[in-house]
C-alpha cells in the first residue's frame, strides 16, 4: 500500500484496462468497501483523448472501484469549453454510467445547496469561490487527468488545474462570473493552486498515454510517452508531469521554468500541501520498461534542483 505522500507511481503500458488496475490497487482498495467516492474526470470538452479523458480509462476506474465494493460512485464535471451534459453524452460518459451503474452529474445544474463557498481569504480570489458539495460529502475522492499543456494561461492542465471544473462558474441566483474572474486574472495559476487547497483528494490518476506538448487544452502537438501515473500528492504528480513535458520538448514557461518554479507549485508551497521540492518525490516503477523513463524524469528534476 502507498504510504508516501510523494511518492508517485508509474507505469509503461498502452493498455488501460491493466495499467489502471495495477495503480490503483497500490492504494489499499479495500478502503474503498462501502464508501462513497467522488470522481473529478477531465472534460473540458467534447475533444478526444487526451484533450478529455479517455472512456477505457473511465470504464477501468469505474469496474476497479465497483470490484471494491465501493458504495457510491459519482462522475461530477462542469465543462468549460462547451455545454457539459453535451459533452458528456458525446464522450459517451452517460452511455458508461447506464451501463455500470454509477451517477454522472451535470454540475451547472446542480442547486446553491448544492455548493460549498470559500471567502476570499488568503486566496487571490475577489469574492472567494464556490467548490461542489459532492466533493465534500464523499467518503473518498478521485481525481483523473491528461497530461498536456495549456495555452490560455494555465500553462499546464494536469491535476491541479483539473479541479477547475469542480468550481462554480456561476451560482444560481447569481450573477457573478467566476470563471471571467479566473482566465482574466493575472493571477490565474496561484487561484488553481488555492481551489486544491480546499477539498482533499485520496488518489491522483494521471492519463500520459498520449500528451499535448504544445497548445492545449483542446488540441495541441501530440507525442506518446504511453506512461500511467497514480499518486495520493497532486503536486508530486503535476511536478512529474511538468518533468514528462519537458522530456518531450514542451515549449513557454513549461519549457523555461523550473519544475517547483512553476506558479502553481510554488503557490501551493506558499500554502503548504504536497511535495515542495524535488526532494521529497518518491518515484516507484511498476514494470521493467518503465525503469528508464523514471531514471530520466529524475534527472529532470535533479537537474532543476541543481540549478539552486
Amino acid at each position: 500500500m502507498a504510504n508516501s505522500l510523494g511518492e508517485v507511481f508509474l507505469l509503461k503500458t498502452t493498455d488501460r484496462a491493466t495499467g489502471v488496475l495495477a495503480l490503483l490497487s497500490q492504494f489499499g482498495l479495500d478502503e474503498y468497501a462501502g464508501k462513497r467516492v467522488a470522481l473529478k474526470a477531465n472534460y473540458n470538452s467534447a475533444d478526444p483523448f487526451p484533450a478529455s479523458t479517455h472512456l477505457d480509462t473511465l470504464r477501468a476506474i469505474i469496474e476497479t472501484l465497483k470490484n471494491a465494493n465501493a458504495a457510491e460512485i459519482t462522475l461530477a464535471e462542469r465543462s468549460g469549453m462547451g455545454d457539459t451534459e453535451r459533452v458528456l453524452e458525446q464522450m459517451g460518459v452517460f452511455g458508461l454510467a447506464r451501463e455500470l451503474g454509477f451517477n454522472a452529474i451535470v454540475l451547472d445544474d446542480v442547486g446553491k445547496e448544492d455548493w460549498l463557498k470559500f471567502d476570499r481569504k488568503d486566496t487571490h480570489w475577489l469574492r472567494g469561490f464556490y467548490i461542489a458539495k459532492v466533493f465534500h460529502d464523499a467518503d473518498k475522492v478521485i481525481n483523473t487527468c491528461c497530461l498536456k499543456t495549456h495555452r490560455f494561461g494555465g500553462h499546464f492542465t494536469l491535476s491541479l488545474k483539473n479541479s477547475v471544473g469542480l468550481v462554480a462558474k456561476r451560482v444560481p441566483g447569481g450573477i457573478y462570473d467566476y470563471m471571467w474572474e479566473l482566465h482574466g486574472s493575472p493571477f490565474q495559476r496561484q487561484m488553481i493552486a488555492e481551489i486544491n487547497n480546499h477539498y482533499n483528494v485520496d488518489i491522483v490518476l494521471m492519463d500520459g498515454i498520449k500528451a499535448f506538448v504544445t497548445g492545449g487544452p483542446e488540441q495541441g502537438t501530440v507525442v506518446d510517452p504511453n506512461l500511467l501515473l497514480a499518486s495520493r500528492d497532486r503536486v508530486a504528480i503535476d511536478a512529474v508531469g511538468i518533468a514528462i513535458l519537458k522530456m518531450y520538448g514542451a515549449k513557454g514557461k513549461v519549457g523555461e521554468a523550473d519544475v517547483f518554479e512553476q506558479d502553481q507549485l510554488r503557490r501551493a508551497a506558499e500554502l503548504g500541501f504536497g511535495a515542495k521540492s524535488a526532494e521529497e518525490i518518491q518515484l516507484t516503477p511498476l514494470n521493467d520498461e518503465s525503469r528508464s523513463d523514471a531514471e530520466k524524469i529524475e534527472q529532470v528534476l535533479k537537474a532543476q534542483v541543481a540549478v539552486h
